[in-house]
């Protein structure tokens, strides 16, 4: 049967999708129009054929040129609106936006955006639902006494809310084969990489934000290649939890075999080399790192994964770490299932 590119209403004159912890959301008509919290969610939606979500709250941490890899997939940042800003997301802007569905979770928005009960209402019924769930990092303590939702499970549950369950599934089944493709490159236990992740931007970076690993989407590409966490047994906290900086003297405590930049995803493998990695090489203390004087530091992927995201991110650092040459899925596939251009 192939499949429509138009997107299909329930039978019913209503339909209710469920995701903690917003619960059950009723929809009295397919969504059109839509805001996202960040690159992961909407990710999700240009996966499932949609158009760009009307605004994230930092585009410059969605990054669209993945997209170039994927035939007839584009999207033009500048047309998402920041929703983030001095320290907060405003509430009057989404009036203007005026979106049929707000895809972030509402605690995100009472704890680091500082929004009362009230707000969190006032945008529910006088603009449109929430619908979302923070999924990306699994560390923060409000998050503790309700559900994380992997990738998939999320990916699911966003395809039932837009009607297009069927470019889930193909994209589901397209992942299954993608993960038993990397079951096929991933080394024996012994010989897979260890690696350090940390956040630091610009071209010199003196101080850096440590990363350790855990279950959220934000690990996914590490996760699925089975890289080791060199933080994890240290005395290193992880940013997300603790919101300190590390310096080159306590990675060379640590000294892991790889390091991972995020920070730096605008830049190319080339622009990384000649800024980033030719800097550390040449510094005192970062030159003295088992990782640098080996040239294994990398970019690290972005902190937000959606499925075409995951795809490209995760085939990359598998031709990094494990020399992969191949590639690891269909870049044409992914096309079509975004089109809506492909057999069910």
């Amino acid at each position: 049967v192939e499949s429509t590119t138009e997107t299909t209403a329930s039978a019913e004159p209503s339909y209710t999708v469920a995701i903690e912890p917003v619960g059950e959301v009723t929809f009295e008509s397919v969504p059109q129009t839509w805001v996202a919290n960040n690159g992961s969610w909407a990710d999700m939606g240009i996966a499932l054929g949609l158009e760009p979500p009307k605004g994230v709250w930092l585009p410059s941490r969605y990054h669209t040129h993945y997209y170039d890899e994927i035939p007839g997939v584009s999207v033009d940042d500048d047309t998402i609106q920041q929703l983030w800003g001095d320290g907060g997301v405003g509430k009057e802007q989404f009036y203007e936006l005026d979106a049929d569905v707000h895809v972030f979770d509402p605690n995100f928005l009472r704890n680091r955006g500082e929004w009362s009960e009230d707000d969190v209402d006032e945008l529910t019924t006088q603009i449109g639902p929430i619908f979302g769930n923070s999924i990306f990092g699994r560390t923060y303590p409000w998050h503790d006494d309700y559900r994380y939702y992997t990738l998939y499970e999320a990916f699911e549950r966003l395809s039932e809310v837009f009607q297009r369950t069927d470019r889930f599934e193909a994209f589901a089944a397209l992942h299954e084969e993608f993960q038993t493709n990397l079951g096929s490159v991933v080394s024996g236990e012994g010989d897979r990489p260890s690696a350090a992740v940390v956040w630091a931007g610009g071209d010199q970076p003196e101080s850096f934000y440590p990363y350790v690993q855990n279950e959220g989407t934000s690990f996914k590409h590490l996760d699925d290649l089975e890289v080791g966490d060199s933080l994890a047994n240290t005395s290193v906290k992880g940013f997300l939890s603790n919101r300190g900086s590390i310096d080159y003297e306590t990675l060379l405590d640590v000294d892991p075999e790889v390091l991972l930049v995020r920070g730096q995803e605008a830049k190319t493998a080339e622009e990384f080399r000649e800024t980033v990695v030719s800097f550390m090489e040449s510094h005192d203390v970062a030159s003295e790192l088992t990782a640098v004087a080996n040239g294994d530091v990398y970019r690290a992927g972005p902190l937000y994964q959606g499925p075409i995201t995951n795809l490209v991110v995760t085939e990359r650092l598998a031709e990094t770490l494990y020399g992969v040459e191949e590639g690891l899925f269909e870049r044409q596939r992914v096309g079509d299932i975004v089109a809506g251009s492909f057999e069910a």
